[in-house]
C-alpha cells in the first residue's frame, strides 16, 4: 500500500495548483482589455447619434428635390440625383455664382485669419517666454477672448462697430481723426474687415496658448548655447525656436483652418441671417439657401461639396507635413 500511495504522488504532482486558474486568468485578461472599450461605447453611440446620422441624412437629402412643400415628410420628395450638385457648380448661374464668390470670399477670410491669429499668438508666446514681474496676470488677460462665450463677445463687438455711438468710430474719427466721417462697419465692403478683425481678435488666444505649451519642451540650453556663440534674438527664433515648434505649427494651422472655415456663429451673430456680400462666408451661405430660400436639397448638396473639399485640403495637408516630417527625420 506505501509503495502504491509513493507511485501516485509523482502523477498528482505533474497538474501544478495553478493550472486549474489558465481559464480564470485568461477571462480576467479579456475583461481587462475589453473593459475600456466598454466604457467608450456610450460616447462612440452618441457620436454616432449626434454626427454620423444626421451626415447621413444630409447625404440623401442632397439627392432629394427637398423644399417646403416637403417639410412634413421629407422622405416624400422626389429623387433629383445630381440635379442639386448640378446646379451648385454651375457657375454661369445664379446659384453657383453666388455660391463660387462666397467660396471665394470664405478662403480670403480664412487665410487672413489663420496667418493673423498664428502670427499674433506666436508673438506674444514667445514674449511671455522670459520671466517678469505681472507675466501670470498678462497671460490670464491674454486668453480672455478664447475663455468669453461667442455670443457675448460678438454681440459686444456689434455695439463697437455701430456707426453713431459704436467706440470703433468713436476712437478712429473722432479722437484720432484718422477718417473723414464715421464709417459702416457692418455693412458694404467694411464688413469684411469688420469680420476679419472680430475673428482674429477670438481666435489668436488658442494659437497663443498652442504654442506657449509648444515651448515648454525646448530646452533653455539650446538657447544659451546660442548665445554664446553670438546668435542674435531673431536668429535664435529662426534656427531654434520655428523649427522645435514645426510639429505644432502643423496641428495648430490644421485646426485654425477648419474652425475657421466652417465659422458659423461670428459673422450670424454679427450680420444676422443675411451677411454683406463682401462677407459672405459659405456657411452662412449655405445656411441661407436651406432656411431662408427653404432649398435643402440645394443646402445639403453645398455641404456635401464643402465636406468634400475640406477632406480634400485635410488629407493633401496631412499627406505634405507627413512627408516633410520623413525627410527631416
Amino acid at each position: 500500500m506505501t509503495t502504491t500511495a509513493q507511485a501516485e504522488r509523482p502523477a498528482l504532482r505533474k497538474n501544478p495548483p495553478g493550472a486549474a486558474r489558465g481559464p480564470r486568468r485568461r477571462t480576467g485578461r479579456i475583461r481587462r482589455v475589453g473593459l475600456p472599450y466598454l466604457l467608450l461605447l456610450p460616447a462612440l453611440f452618441l457620436e454616432l447619434l449626434v454626427h454620423l446620422v444626421p451626415m447621413v441624412i444630409g447625404i440623401v437629402m442632397s439627392f432629394k428635390e427637398l423644399t417646403q412643400f416637403y417639410i412634413r415628410d421629407w422622405g416624400a420628395a422626389p429623387w433629383s440625383a445630381l440635379d442639386n450638385y448640378t446646379v451648385s457648380v454651375d457657375f454661369d448661374a445664379p446659384v453657383g455664382e453666388a455660391l463660387l464668390h462666397s467660396f471665394l470670399v470664405t478662403i480670403a477670410f480664412t487665410l487672413l485669419s489663420v496667418g493673423l491669429c498664428w502670427l499674433i499668438g506666436t508673438a506674444a508666446a514667445v514674449f511671455m517666454q522670459d520671466a517678469f514681474r505681472g507675466r501670470g496676470l498678462l497671460r490670464a488677460l491674454f486668453l480672455v477672448p478664447y475663455a468669453l462665450p461667442v455670443y457675448a463677445a460678438v454681440i459686444t463687438w456689434v455695439f463697437m462697430f455701430q456707426h453713431d455711438n459704436g467706440l470703433v468710430n468713436h476712437v478712429l474719427h473722432d479722437q484720432l481723426g484718422l477718417t473723414d466721417k464715421p464709417s459702416f462697419w457692418l455693412i458694404g465692403d467694411n464688413s469684411f474687415i469688420a469680420l476679419l478683425t472680430v475673428s482674429v481678435w477670438k481666435g489668436w488666444p488658442f494659437a497663443f496658448l498652442i504654442v506657449m505649451a509648444g515651448l515648454q519642451n525646448i530646452p533653455g540650453e539650446l538657447y544659451e548655447a546660442a548665445a554664446l556663440d553670438g546668435a542674435g534674438v531673431w536668429q535664435q527664433i529662426r534656427r531654434i525656436t520655428l523649427p522645435s515648434l514645426r510639429p505644432v505649427n502643423q496641428v495648430l494651422v490644421l485646426v485654425l483652418f477648419l474652425w475657421t472655415f466652417n465659422d458659423f456663429n461670428t459673422p450670424f451673430v454679427l450680420f444676422g441671417r443675411t451677411a454683406p456680400e463682401a462677407a459672405d462666408l459659405i456657411s452662412v451661405h449655405i445656411y441661407q439657401a436651406s432656411f431662408v430660400t427653404w432649398n435643402f436639397g440645394t443646402g445639403s448638396a453645398m455641404s456635401v461639396l464643402l465636406l468634400l473639399f475640406l477632406l480634400l485640403v485635410t488629407g493633401g495637408y496631412l499627406a505634405l507635413t507627413s512627408r516633410g516630417r520623413r525627410k527631416a527625420s
